[in-house]
């Protein structure tokens, strides 16, 4: 088995990326990847550097909810700057390289649950987090979280068994996490500069989306709507039609499937 520093080896000398993982921290523990990520940011250090962990002691998910990460998980932080414009499409970056990723290394099959968790089967095996420094018009930085359940038995978590999946418990065996990380940097890295030169990866983000067409519930903060998901924009909003026929584009919010 090898250790943190072998396994920090071996992925660097299997990516075939340009910039993204060539400076890499891998730590077998962290409070966050996305606080280590941030203080790193802060610092300068090059855009494409990535913290990876094995667990963490308080991840966190959208809206400062916590974010279980079990031994088996796999936690990633990745530090870009984007350009102010580019700065939307970096949930679809991610939840596209997680989707490509899962398919290539566990020929699984996932969804896209708007706007940034990845489903298997309807039940959560991966969520993001965007966080960004923006002051006027520059990005000074932005991080991509990435917490994916590869392999540990989600039954074992009363919290998280309703509603979270793992890949191993899906196909009933182990998944390389080393393999799928070096699958995931070199997508990231492969969407982040089509996206760059202006391909419209919303398309395919919108193809991914389990919830297009159905009925669906979105909370945000106190305001609540209800409607059919017509579609998203090319900046990752969603569009829902009322019941009355109206259209509201939604930017961020907790979506329910409704039962008809």
């Amino acid at each position: 088995m090898l250790n943190g520093k072998d396994i920090k080896t071996y992925i660097k000398s299997r990516l075939n990326t340009k910039f993204v993982g060539r400076q890499l921290y891998y730590y077998h523990q962290v409070a966050t990847t996305m606080e280590a990520a941030k203080e790193l940011a802060k610092k300068g250090t090059a855009e494409g550097t990535v913290i990876i962990a094995d667990t963490q002691t308080a991840g966190r998910g959208r809206l400062g909810r916590a974010w279980l990460s079990p031994e088996g998980s796999l936690s990633m932080s990745l530090i870009l700057k984007p350009s102010l414009e580019n700065l939307p499409q970096l949930v679809m970056i991610a939840s596209l390289a997680v989707v490509r990723t899962i398919k290539k290394v566990a020929g699984l099959e996932t969804q896209i649950k708007w706007p940034n968790d990845v489903l298997i089967k309807g039940k959560k095996v991966c969520g993001i987090l965007i966080e960004n420094e923006v002051k006027g018009d520059r990005v000074n930085f932005a991080i991509i979280g990435i917490g994916m359940n590869v392999n540990f038995d989600p039954l074992a978590f009363p919290e998280i068994s309703d509603i979270a999946t793992s890949l191993s418990h899906e196909l009933g065996a182990e998944v390389s996490k080393v393999e799928l990380t070096i699958a995931l940097l070199s997508e990231l890295e492969q969407l982040y500069l089509e996206a760059k030169a202006g391909a419209p990866i919303y398309k395919e983000w919108q193809e991914n989306m389990e919830m297009l067409g159905r009925w669906i519930q979105v909370k945000t903060g106190e305001a609540v709507e209800q409607g059919k998901a017509e579609t998203v924009t090319q900046t990752g909003n969603l569009i829902l039609r009322r019941a009355d026929g109206s259209i509201t584009e939604i930017v961020a919010g907790d979506v329910t499937v409704i039962k008809i």
